[in-house]
């Protein structure tokens, strides 16, 4: 059992209140929260949270974590150049001992900016998956299959398997995007959807072009689109929701479907910014992601955060704006709503996913408001704790994932030669 007291504690159940009470794990889960008893039990650990700050891990919401084998290697593209004409050829060559490596690499850069949790699209799942139960990385998968796929079976086998396989990994259904789908695949994943009263997820309104390309193709917006193949009968999420109109946010906010901004991504592939504050106002829930390490090209929830909070009322005069508590609930308990539901804040039962801020730290100071502090000036470098399941596998620049960074990064090295040959 560990014990974490005489500190702050930003449990997020109710409000943004911090209280200094006791925390302590077990098994995996949260066992006790509130003052001190006059009689302790023996812990395994105690930590004194003098000077930090205790709170839920952070939650990537849209990740495509083998994609740090191409990081810096395709900049200053427009979306179409950089996936058609530079990414997939290379992702062609991918095999699932890359898969396994380089996500290893981005669960490194996830622990040390205090995400105990990522939502990730890709491939060759069974190298992402030994790698994040290696690590102890908790991840749920999204379906990425396109029309290209020979068999759109294989969904419905992946759904069965990775619910099965381990505590920390879990399997949604999903699809690329409307543009990579003919209507075959669309229905077949309505229809699983429908069988296992489950949501889906996919990427939707990213730029300017797929919306159009969606009108030309099917005459229909892809959230009206996607409404009446009865996608989102059952909920889900559409990763950026850059181009969305009212009426599409109206469509989302009907079948509780949820927007996963990638504020980086989408300004450095010149996609747009996405209208936070409008979907606020609708009341659709938000939930932020990094995208992948190849499109941002960093795994930092802090500068999405940041950038989330900045841009939202950009372009929106006379709505009301994204506040640093909207921020901070997107990079957070709304994220784990959407796909985490057991680690959304501190309280008795949950999951132990924590994160410790070091409260020292220069961009920490002075303590007017910690959620705008952490929202506006934190940085990765103030996390000095990540714990997943009441494992601590990140702290103090320390890594405690069964293998060392430098073993991961020369494998990198070599596999990354292998190839870009």
């Amino acid at each position: 059992m560990i014990r974490f007291y005489n500190g702050p504690v930003l449990s997020l159940r109710e409000g943004f209140e911090l209280k200094n009470k006791e925390v302590w794990v077990k098994e995996g889960k949260i066992c006790y929260t509130g003052k001190t008893p006059e009689e302790l039990p023996e812990f395994e650990r105690e930590i004194n949270l003098e000077g930090k700050l205790l709170m839920p891990g952070f939650k990537n919401c849209h990740t495509h974590s083998p994609m740090s084998a191409f990081r810096s290697y395709a900049d200053g593209l427009e979306l179409g150049d950089w996936l058609f004409g530079k990414i997939l050829p290379l992702e062609e060559k991918l095999t699932p001992q890359n898969i396994y490596t380089f996500t290893k690499l981005s669960i490194l850069e996830y622990l040390s900016s205090g995400v105990t949790s990522i939502f990730d699209m890709y491939f060759h799942l069974d190298g992402f998956v030994s790698a994040c139960t290696e690590c102890g990385m908790r991840a749920s998968i999204c379906g990425a299959i396109t029309q290209d796929a020979p068999d759109y079976s294989r969904v419905l086998r992946e759904y069965e398997k990775y619910n099965n396989v381990s505590e920390l990994i879990s399997y949604n259904l999903g699809f690329h995007a409307e543009y990579t789908a003919n209507r075959e695949l669309m229905e077949y994943i309505s229809e699983l959807s429908l069988s296992f009263r489950a949501p889906v997820f996919t990427h939707m309104s990213e730029t300017k072009s797929e919306v159009e390309g969606c009108r030309e193709r099917h005459g229909l917006t892809p959230p009206a689109l996607f409404e009446g193949l009865g996608l989102f009968d059952h909920g889900g999420g559409v990763f950026h929701g850059v181009w969305l109109s009212d009426e599409d946010m109206d469509i989302l906010k009907k079948q509780n479907v949820s927007v996963v901004s990638c504020p980086c991504s989408n300004l450095k592939l010149r996609s747009g910014i996405a209208p936070l504050a409008r979907l606020k106002q609708k009341g659709v829930r938000i939930c932020l992601g990094t995208d992948g390490p190849a499109s941002n090209n960093a795994l930092d929830i802090f500068r999405e955060m940041y950038l989330a909070s900045l841009l939202s009322d950009l372009n929106q005069k006379g709505i009301p704006v994204i506040e640093a508590e909207d921020v901070l609930l997107a990079a957070t308990k709304n994220g784990a709503e959407l796909v985490f539901p057991d680690s959304d804040c501190i309280a008795v039962g949950k999951r132990a996913d924590l994160v410790l801020i070091d409260m020292n730290r220069p961009s920490m100071q002075p303590e007017h408001n910690i959620v705008k502090n952490l929202v506006y000036s934190g940085s990765k470098d103030c996390v000095c704790m990540t714990m997943i399941d009441g494992k601590i596998l990140y702290e103090n620049g320390e890594f405690f994932i069964g293998e060392s960074p430098q073993e991961i990064y020369e494998r990198a090295k070599h596999e990354l030669k292998e190839i870009t040959q």
